[in-house]
């Protein structure tokens, strides 16, 4: 028993103690394989399996149930009613609804419900596609900016060295050997940051995959293609508004409202329901003798006809209700629509600046690059310093992180658009 419980233990630490595994993937791969297997998606599409299945259980009354028994009992007397039939050997039943309006918009009903529900597991699908996108562009963000970070801390390695070794000779204040190892430091905090956000990003990324936690995602060092955008602000709307999961989800949830409006009301008309029974008797329950004729098979079949006289306000107020439900529908509608068009104006607005953001960037990296090239061929006449050049790699190194963050912004803007015009997945490369 205590050998036992050990193995059981040492079972349940050895995932906790199994090293952590690091998976290169592109975007794409990324995207592909958390789609695949991210819980969220997972519970949306047995959300719709479920809604599927329910068709065929509202369908179920309009097929045969048959049913079949017997029983044991003593009969003293005449022979008494057993659930409406007489004593039997052997009985069978079957039931089946022929007409039942209520019921027929009950099935159309959750038909509608199950498009509803596959709406909704693909707008959770899009959903998923852009968190995992964006969780890949932060960790890709870090990991360039951290290249960079770390080629800046050594320029002020440099320069803070230089700056020590003029101030010992006496040719700089000492307040700027201060200065130098002030931002040596703000530096060496950067890094770190950049690092824990990088740490955080991969391990996200990693669970919205489906990974074990611990484990890391990093991104593809390959370069991606720029999603493209062809459409005005005006035809993406249009485009949006087509695409859109929540808007069809709504629609369809509206139809099915509709529909069991219809199935209430459908409730004070008349049902028909086809019945057939059989019966198997025994002499030795001794019917002959109450009965002029007696058989020992036996058996009926035909149409139960049921017609409501007088159904009283349930019906009433539960029309009121639904109409009511349908109503709060269609303003939840018209605001899933109006956001949709505030939000693709809204991301126009996010890409114009991103752009404008990034060839500003663009040409402050160009300069930066000129002035070290040039800062470069003066050290080599004689006529700047080796602390010069340093500082001028500092600079371009800042512009080179502003220029990141530019691309990444714009990047993240555009894929934001496609999420909501139903194009994302494609675009990703």
């Amino acid at each position: 028993m205590r050998t036992f419980r050990f193995l059981a233990g040492l079972a349940l630490v050895l995932p906790v103690l199994a090293p952590a595994e690091t998976f290169t993937l592109t975007m794409k791969q990324a995207v592909e394989k958390g789609l695949a297997g991210n819980p969220d998606v997972i519970l949306a599409k047995l959300d719709e399996l479920k809604a599927t299945q329910g068709i065929d259980l509202v369908k179920a009354p309009f097929y045969p149930r048959v049913g079949a028994g017997t029983g044991l009992a003593y009969t003293n007397g005449f022979p008494l009613s057993i659930e409406g039939s007489a004593p039997a050997i052997f009985q069978a039943k079957a039931t089946e609804y022929l007409l039942n309006r209520s019921q027929s918009y009950a099935v159309q009903q959750q038909r509608e419900t199950a498009k509803s529900a596959g709406f909704a597991a693909s707008q959770r699908r899009d959903e998923i596609a852009y968190q995992i996108a964006s969780l890949y562009l932060d960790a890709d963000r870090a990991n360039r900016l951290i290249d960079t970070a770390r080629n800046q801390i050594g320029s002020f390695e440099k320069v803070r060295d230089t700056i020590q070794a003029r101030v010992d000779e006496g040719r700089e204040l000492p307040i700027e050997a201060g200065q130098a190892r002030l931002n040596l430091t703000r530096a060496k905090v950067r890094l770190s940051n950049l690092e824990s956000d990088r740490d955080t990003a991969e391990r996200n990324l990693a669970i919205a995959l489906g990974y074990k936690a611990g484990d890391l995602v990093a991104p593809s060092a390959a370069e991606r293609a720029a999603p493209v955008l062809t459409q005005d602000e005006a035809a993406t709307v249009q485009a949006a508004l087509a695409a859109s999961s929540e808007i069809k989800r709504l629609e369809s949830a509206m139809v099915a409202k509709g529909l069991e409006i219809k199935s209430t009301e459908a409730e004070r008309l008349p049902t028909v329901d086809l019945v057939a029974q059989y019966a198997l008797f025994g002499k030795y329950n001794d019917l002959q003798q109450y009965f002029s004729r007696f058989q020992t098979n036996n058996g009926e079949i035909g149409a139960s006809i049921q017609v409501p006289i007088f159904a009283g306000t349930g019906i009433k107020a539960a029309i009121a209700q639904l109409d009511t439900d349908r109503q709060h529908l269609r303003v939840e509608l018209q605001t899933a629509k109006d956001k949709i068009a505030m939000s693709v104006h809204q991301s126009f607005r996010d890409i114009d600046k991103a752009k404008l953001s990034g060839d500003l960037a663009k040409e402050d990296l160009d300069l930066a690059r000129e002035r070290l090239t040039l800062v470069l061929n003066q050290l080599n006449d004689g006529r700047a310093t080796l602390r010069e050049v340093e500082q001028a790699r500092i600079d371009e190194s800042e512009k080179w992180i502003a220029f990141y963050d530019a691309q990444f912004n714009q990047e993240r803007a555009r894929l934001d658009l496609l999420r909501q015009t139903g194009n994302l997945l494609a675009s990703i490369q």
